[in-house]
């Protein structure tokens, strides 16, 4: 193991494939996508580890010899000067190592973004800082940085994380206008992930829209339980500490499969697990129970921003876990809730504040772990019945 890696169920970052679990499809279908000069979307619920697969590709030997990768995760921006700045920062991090050569070329073709250049008065090193505001003319600011990707020294792999959100800016020409960038540069190719299902489909797949058909889909569903089971027991064996299937499974199926999930659980029973002992149904409760309340109070406060009728419908979904038929008779009576419209009405901001989900025709709420914290707050507690 990795001197400086104590916990092998990592839940930020990436370190190796000796630490990432499968995922050998979907890396093999971008791979080719990238090979052949074809854009990929990526999409998958939240959390179920689309950054980690797009480091993952990043990390091969063939990717970081001939290409030059840039990561953009726009999930904060809210117009195209956001975009814009989050876009030339990417690059400026990325390749200022390659020194004066490189920003002479940046700044030459970027013209726009020159004031960003600034030195740190305490280290002396080039940094990229701007404000939104300055950003005057974002349309030449996108052309620029488009016009460097394609006059840059090696082919691009651009990764631009929560694209759905482009749908969302006030720039109601921003689909068109990548669109048109992007046709056009020949010396890149790109990746879409989002997380949003249905703003992604429509992005991609509605022929009024500007990317339709421009993109092979790639959709991140849970990692097999038999290939996640298998990554577990090898860290746990290696640093001599034992588990047994069941364990596996139970934190496997309590949520659904998500990985971030499973990774943060398994980095806290691991870290309980001493070194030659065995990881016991106590150890796992402790671990569930802890992590769940470092969270504690942010749930209380996204509670509190509630309604009462909005808060009565959370309740009742986290508690049915998967829950249909929502605005049904029988639902209603079941959970003491008012009335079909008043569930109508409380299931929409629960959707736009994005606390529930809607996948077919099930809601869920969008956070495990608060699903958790409202069945112990609210219910009868949440089933540990691990056997």
């Amino acid at each position: 193991m990795n001197a400086r890696l104590k916990n092998p169920f990592l839940i930020s970052g990436y370190v190796s494939p000796e630490y990432f679990c499968d995922r050998n499809k979907e890396k093999k279908a971008i791979l080719a996508n990238i090979e052949n000069g074809r854009n990929t979307a990526l999409i998958s619920p939240r959390r179920m580890g689309k950054t980690g697969l797009i480091d993952h590709c990043f990390y091969s030997k063939t990717i970081q010899k001939e290409y030059n990768t840039f990561y953009i995760d726009i999930y904060s921006t809210g117009s195209l000067r956001e975009f814009v700045l989050l876009f030339g920062k990417a690059i400026f991090e990325k390749l200022k190592g390659n020194g004066q050569k490189f920003f002479d070329k940046f700044f030459r073709v970027i013209t726009s973004l020159r004031p960003a250049f600034k030195l740190d008065q305490i280290t002396g090193n080039a940094v990229f800082d701007i404000g939104i505001g300055e950003i005057i003319t974002p349309e030449v600011s996108i052309e620029q940085i488009f016009k460097y990707l394609e006059n840059a020294d090696k082919p691009c792999i651009v990764a631009f994380d929560e694209f759905q959100q482009i749908a969302k800016y006030p720039e109601k020409n921003m689909e068109a206008l990548l669109r048109s960038h992007i046709q056009r540069c020949n010396n890149a190719r790109f990746i879409f992930s989002g997380s949003e299902q249905h703003m992604m489909q429509d992005i991609f797949l509605k022929s009024s829209r500007p990317f339709y058909q421009s993109v092979s889909f790639v959709d991140l569903q849970p990692i097999a339980l038999y290939e996640y089971t298998a990554f577990v027991e090898k860290h746990f064996s290696k640093n001599d500490k034992q588990l047994d299937k069941n364990t596996i499974e139970w934190v496997y199926n309590s949520f659904d499969g998500h990985t971030w999930y499973m990774q943060t659980i398994f980095n806290a029973i691991y870290s309980y697990t001493g070194v030659g002992e065995t990881v016991t149904d106590q150890i796992v409760k402790s671990s569930v129970k802890d992590t769940v309340g470092i969270y504690q109070n942010a749930y209380k406060r996204i509670l509190s921003d509630l309604t009462e009728r909005q808060k009565e419908l959370l309740i009742a979904i986290a508690k049915e876990r998967k829950a249909t038929e929502i605005t049904s008779a029988a639902f209603i009576k079941k959970h003491g809730l008012q009335s079909s419209s008043s569930v109508q009405s409380a299931i929409k901001t629960l959707l736009v504040k994005e606390i529930v989900v809607k996948r077919d025709k099930t809601y869920m709420v969008d956070d495990k772990f608060l699903r958790i914290w409202i069945e112990n707050e609210y219910g009868p507690g949440y089933d540990f019945a691990i056997r």
